[in-house]
């Protein structure tokens, strides 16, 4: 609005500006008056036009302005009738929680015994849920645990179904502990897929399909283990679930109710035993294995060996494939000269034998002495380490001192495993070795007792 006033301003100066130009062009001065007239009544004419404009929109206004305070007015009586029905409704629910205590009151009085009782069942409901949650029984017989579930937990008394559910449950539990039975079920493999299969339980103790056993997981389903039992158990599992009749087939049970199958599964196997030993297990493992064959060779050779020198003692022929031959064959190179001479000779005959029957056995003895050095040796690097990880770490986590144990242990038994073994070797193949040259020396004194008597004759 003002920005027209402005502009009708502007435009009455123009005017009054032509109006001069006009006269001074030669026009009267009546044309002039006549403009400016127009123009002051227009002006007038719109001020009126915008005064009238105001006086409606103040109107309007103070219309509109009526109007919100009269709404202002009706939202607050609505607020006050709320907090009146709030204050009532509080009351309300103050005399009913009183009368829900009075009711509560009456009926725990009116219960008695019976709260016991239904107390009991719900403790029993509750104890019998956590057995059959991990009873393999319950891969039969899914579900059943929601049944106990709700009665464990709920506040109001039990209704007679779930007491009759309990009760039925814990008979078919008992029930189904003493028998084997084959039913079909949604069986976990390795990859993740579930297959239905057929599966043979004995009783809570194992189950098992197509000679392998299963686990029950806490998902409540089947699934193989990770790893089976020795070859006789699973063997045994397949005669249980080919068996017919009413015989009697033999068996295997984990008594523990998976617990020995789940140990089996986490028990390491030889190569994961021997990596526990770490670099002295495996040096100890080297020295035995070449040890133990050192001593079997030794062993089969001198045994070879003194067969050998038997058969010889029964030729009078001697040969040089046997020591008792070569021995011979020194006496006959020498039976020309004196008995001294011939003893000389056959003591150095035997001499030279007696390093090859002996050879590699001190060899055997050492590797069987050292073998239990490197275990010790083993046992204080692992305990070492054992010190070391509760330095760091501190004795929280047992799995952070297991490693350090584990090699002090198995570093020991290794060299036990590996001297056992190489001692007894030593001692059998010393003793053949003994026995050829006890052989040896026997022969060779017959040998120059028969020359001393020959040279008197």
């Amino acid at each position: 609005m003002k920005l027209f006033k402005l502009a009708s301003l502007s435009l009455i100066a123009g005017v009054a500006a032509a109006g001069m130009d006009f006269s001074a062009g030669g026009f009267s001065s009546a044309n002039a008056q006549v403009t400016l007239d127009q123009v002051l009544s227009s002006v007038r004419q719109e001020r009126r036009e915008v005064s009238s404009e105001n006086r409606e929109r103040e109107q309007r206004f103070l219309q509109q302005r009526n109007q919100q305070q009269a709404e202002l007015t009706r939202v607050r009586n609505q607020v006050a009738a709320a907090e009146a029905e709030s204050t009532r409704l509080e009351g309300v629910m103050e005399q009913n929680q009183a009368r829900i205590a009075e009711l509560d009151q009456e009926l725990a009085s009116k219960q008695g015994e019976f709260q016991e009782l239904f107390g009991a069942a719900r403790t029993a409901a509750a104890d019998l849920n956590s057995q059959i949650q991990n009873s393999i029984i319950s891969a039969q017989f899914p579900g059943r645990d929601e049944t106990l579930r709700e009665l464990a937990q709920t506040e109001s008394l039990p209704t007679e179904e779930q007491l009759r559910d309990l009760w039925e449950i814990m008979i078919q539990q008992m029930a189904e502990q003493g028998k084997t039975a084959t039913f079909n079920a949604n069986i976990i493999r390795a990859n993740g897929e579930a297959t239905e299969a057929s599966v043979t339980r004995i009783g809570p103790f194992v189950a098992f399909s197509d000679g392998k056993y299963l686990t029950f997981n806490d998902a409540g389903q089947l699934e193989f283990l990770a790893k089976q039992p020795a070859g006789d158990i699973t063997g045994a599992a397949s005669r249980v679930a080919n068996a017919s009749g009413d015989g009697f087939v033999r068996g295997a049970i984990d008594p523990a109710l998976g617990t020995l199958l789940d140990l089996n599964v986490a028990a390491p196997t030889l190569r994961q035993r021997i990596d526990q030993g770490r670099f002295i297990g495996k040096v100890i493992i080297a020295a035995a294995i070449f040890g133990v064959l050192l001593g079997v060779y030794k062993w089969v050779t001198l045994t070879m060996t003194a067969g050998a020198v038997r058969g010889q003692v029964r030729r009078k022929k001697a040969s040089k494939s046997n020591p008792l031959g070569r021995v011979m064959l020194a006496y006959e190179n020498t039976a020309s000269n004196d008995v001294e001479t011939v003893a000389l000779k056959l003591d150095d005959a035997i001499l030279k034998e007696v390093p090859k029957l002996e050879g590699g056995l001190n060899l055997i003895k050492v590797l069987a002495a050292v073998a239990p050095l490197l275990g010790l040796l083993g046992t204080v690097i692992g305990m070492i380490n054992t010190f070391q990880a509760i330095t760091l770490f501190g004795t929280g986590d047992p799995q952070i001192m297991a490693s350090g144990i584990s090699e002090a242990l198995v570093t020991t038994v290794l060299g036990l495993i590996a001297a056992i073994p190489l001692l007894l070797l030593h001692a059998f193949a010393a003793g053949a070795a003994k026995r050829v040259t006890q052989i040896l020396e026997e022969q060779a004194a017959g040998i120059i007792a028969e020359h001393a008597e020959g040279g008197r004759a």
